[in-house]
C-alpha cells in the first residue's frame, strides 16, 4: 500500500486528461516554460547589469524631469515646530 503502480498513474493521467483537457495542459505547459525562461534571462540580464554598470548619480534637486522620471512624485517634507 506504499507506492502506486504504473497502472494506479495512467489511470490518474487519463482522469486528469479528461477533467482539464489537452488544450489546457499543453497551454498550461507554454506558460510555465515562458515563466521559467523569463526568470531565467533575468538573472543573466540582473547579474549582468549588477556587474557591468555603475551606480546611476542621484539627479540634481529643481532640475528637469527625464522619461524615466515622468511617474515620480514631489514631497516636501514638513516637520511640527
Amino acid at each position: 500500500m506504499g507506492s502506486f503502480s504504473l497502472w494506479h498513474w495512467l489511470i490518474v493521467l487519463v482522469i486528469v486528461l479528461l477533467v482539464f483537457g489537452t488544450k489546457k495542459l499543453r497551454n498550461l505547459g507554454s506558460d510555465l516554460g515562458g515563466a521559467v525562461k523569463g526568470f531565467k534571462d533575468g538573472m543573466k540580464d540582473g547579474s549582468a547589469t549588477a556587474e557591468e554598470k555603475p551606480a546611476a548619480p542621484a539627479p540634481a534637486v529643481g532640475g528637469t524631469a527625464t522619461a524615466s522620471e515622468k511617474n515620480t512624485i514631489d514631497v516636501e517634507v514638513k516637520h511640527k515646530s
